[in-house]
């Protein structure tokens, strides 16, 4: 079963200060080990020096006759039993070895074939000099690793802010506003130093300068050629109004309404783009508005209330969406449709196919529709962009037992 972490572990800030402290304790304990075996290995040595010039003087003294010093001893009871081995074995050594609760650094040597003469040197300093040792080791290596963990989670947050920004701003981009921009300040003055944080603040920055004009363009070009067709689209309906009744007028007429629907529509859409649309705010009880969208639709749709309020909206544009929910539901899926009033939440759905899997997720786009659908996509692209204008929420998905459901709810 795999661990979940939680969502801050993964943050480069908590990985760089792991990474900090692994190596600090890393280069902390190497240092401290050669310092420890360093000094140990001084200190033992000076030690067994000191026992083996004493006991060379001792057993000159042993064999002269005369008397031996304290601390010398001809087969002493606490000798360890190692040493004393060797030194029945013909050799001299030392070993330190606990000897009456105390650390105790021994040197033996032979005297004949079966006694041993040892010297005992008190080791008990050099053992507070070491333990002092490590202790300070480990403190100093303490505050090293504070230290530097301390200065490193400064130059990591100051780094990683900038980071943030740049995903803030990002985030801002892809939800469409254009205008905002990085700015970091390394990017705005080319004698300092450009890091990489910097080169992804100013290619950011520059994409969104890029793509803002790219759309500003588009945008106008489609007012532009919108706004150009309504003049010749008026007299083409004229002059079709002014034909004779029969069945080529008919289609004449009726492609020419679809034509003047479409540059409406492609003018609408120009102006939710620019993001200027501003609402005009009214209270209406949502029940007498959704029966009245359903009624201008011409349609059968259902209109059932489960709880009714009274929204303060831009009446308009709220029948703009129904409309066109209503509308879409009629033209792409099948009766019946069923228009819902559950307090703030208004809920369009048909009885058809369902949307497509590219709508539920990415929601509508314009001028696409699959399996052979007439129509433009625009319908469920102005009721989106007319929601979000009046600050609403509006969801698009399947029901479990078939067909399409689009949910507004009002704040």
């Amino acid at each position: 079963m795999r661990l979940a972490l939680p969502q801050w572990a993964g943050t480069l800030a908590v990985k760089a200060a792991v990474f900090i402290t692994v190596m600090c304790c890393a280069l902390a304990a190497l240092l401290g080990i050669l310092v420890h075996v360093s000094v140990t290995n001084q200190t033992v040595g000076e030690a067994r020096d000191r026992a083996l010039s004493r006991l060379a003087d001792a057993t000159e003294a042993f064999e002269a006759g005369d008397t031996l010093g304290h601390s010398v001893a001809l087969d002493p009871p606490g000798l360890p039993e190692q040493l004393r081995a060797l030194a029945v074995a013909g050799e001299r050594g030392t070993m330190v070895a606990e000897h009456e609760g105390r650390p105790t650094m021994w040197a033996a040597g032979p005297v004949d074939s079966e006694r041993v003469l040892a010297v005992e040197v008190d080791y008990s300093q050099q053992t507070r000099t070491i333990d002092g040792l490590d202790r300070a080791i480990l403190w100093s290596s303490g505050l090293a690793i504070g230290a530097t963990l301390l200065v490193g989670a400064f130059a990591v947050t100051r780094v990683t802010r900038r980071l943030h920004t740049t995903a803030q701003v990002a985030r801002r981009i892809s939800g469409g506003d254009l205008d905002a921009r990085v700015d970091d300040p390394r990017t705005q003055d080319p004698s300092r130093p450009q890091d990489e944080v910097a080169a992804v603040a100013a290619a950011l920055d520059s994409m969104a300068s890029s793509l803002q004009s790219k759309l500003l363009s588009e945008q106008r070009f489609t007012a532009d050629v919108a706004h150009e067709l309504r003049t010749p689209l008026t007299g083409l309906h004229a002059a079709a109004e002014l034909l004779p009744p029969g069945r080529p007028t008919e289609l004449v007429r009726d492609r020419v309404a679809a034509l003047r629907t479409l540059t409406e529509d492609l003018l609408e859409i120009s102006r939710l783009d620019t993001g200027r649309e501003r609402v005009e705010l009214d209270t209406e009880p949502l029940a007498a508005l959704a029966e009245r969208v359903v009624r201008a639709s011409g349609t059968e749709a259902e209109v059932v209330v489960v709880r009714d309020v009274v929204v303060e909206t831009d009446r308009r544009r709220l029948e703009r969406v129904l409309g066109n929910l209503v509308a879409n539901a009629h033209k792409h899926g099948r009766g019946p449709v069923v228009l819902t009033v559950d307090g703030p939440v208004v809920t369009v759905r048909d009885h058809g196919v369902g949307y497509p899997g590219y709508l539920v997720a990415h929601g509508p786009q314009r001028f696409r529709t699959e399996g052979g659908a007439k129509g433009h996509g625009l319908g469920l692209t102005i009721a989106l962009g007319q929601a979000e204008v009046l600050g609403a929420r509006l969801a698009f998905s399947n029901a479990a037992d078939g067909g399409a459901v689009a949910e507004l709810t009002l704040r």
